[in-house]
């Protein structure tokens, strides 16, 4: 009861302008978010925890999973040595800009498909067919020409999230409300106001969601590349250490690719938050 008090009072202090049963409300998302957060924790504890008292009392083979204190410890040594942070820095590098690339030039698209019906009409079985593909078994061939380096990493990772994006902010910009259209058309509006002041503004929720997927296809095709080509990286590191049987440093590897996913899809969630308010 003191606590419900006391977040009542910093809602008071933070909305003045709202009533007591608003107050209330607020403080009652605010105490479930908290309960959401302590429980999504308590199981990531529980999780580790059962884990490594399994890996103690030998009912997993640690030989094939390894078990949390090893894995901590090879991530302490990681640190220390300095080679963690480069093997970090280059799939951050690699995914940030695949991740970019490919929603720039995705939404691009989507533009021209929505400006040409004609573009359109001839493009859309070419982007159901490389839709229905398998990025991933585009890899080696997309390596081959853009080279085995970081050049050909990036590339992979812009080419398995580009299709999502023009199919996904596509369908977004013909969702758009046809009256609102009709209405800048009768006031003269020419095609590229329409663009600007209707179908990119409503299309806003669809890009972001859109741009939340590349997030994971991005990663995704950044460690198909690094597992083929490359010499550091996430990716080089769980290909390594699954060839020399090291499963502690892939365990730990596919942790840490993990936390960086969970950190960019929440900075993109951030994002979204700003952009939702602007719209």
């Amino acid at each position: 009861m003191l606590n419900n008090g006391k977040c009542i009072n910093e809602m008071e202090k933070k909305y003045p302008g709202v009533s007591a049963e608003h107050h209330e409300f607020l403080c009652k998302v605010k105490k479930r978010k908290r309960a959401v957060i302590i429980t999504q924790v308590s199981l990531l504890v529980v999780f580790f925890a059962f884990w490594e008292i399994a890996a103690r009392t030998k009912l997993v083979d640690t030989f094939l999973t390894s078990y949390p204190s090893q894995m901590w410890n090879l991530f302490l040594r990681l640190i220390a040595d300095g080679s963690l942070y480069r093997h970090v820095a280059i799939s951050t590098f690699e995914t940030v800009v695949g991740f970019v690339a490919g929603t720039i030039f995705g939404t691009l698209i989507a533009i021209l498909l929505w400006w040409s019906d004609f573009v359109s009409e001839v493009l859309d079985p070419y982007m159901v067919v490389l839709n229905a593909l398998p990025k991933t078994a585009l890899a080696p061939i997309i390596i081959l020409w853009a080279g085995a380096g970081i050049t050909g990493i990036i590339v992979t990772a812009m080419a398995v999230s580009i299709v999502v994006t023009i199919l996904g902010v596509y369908g977004g910009f013909k969702e758009v409300d046809g009256d609102k259209i009709k209405m800048l058309q009768t006031f003269g509006a020419t095609r590229l106001q329409i663009l600007q002041k209707v179908i990119i503004p409503a299309s806003i929720p669809t890009i972001v969601s859109a741009v939340k997927i590349n997030v994971g296809l991005s990663w995704v095709g950044v460690i198909v590349g690094e597992l083929m080509v490359s010499r550091a990286g996430i990716g080089y590191l769980i290909v390594y250490g699954s060839q020399v049987f090291r499963l502690d440093l892939v365990m730990t590897s596919v942790i840490i690719l993990a936390i960086l996913a969970t950190v960019m899809y929440q900075g993109v969630a951030y994002l979204e938050k700003k952009l939702m308010k602007w719209r």
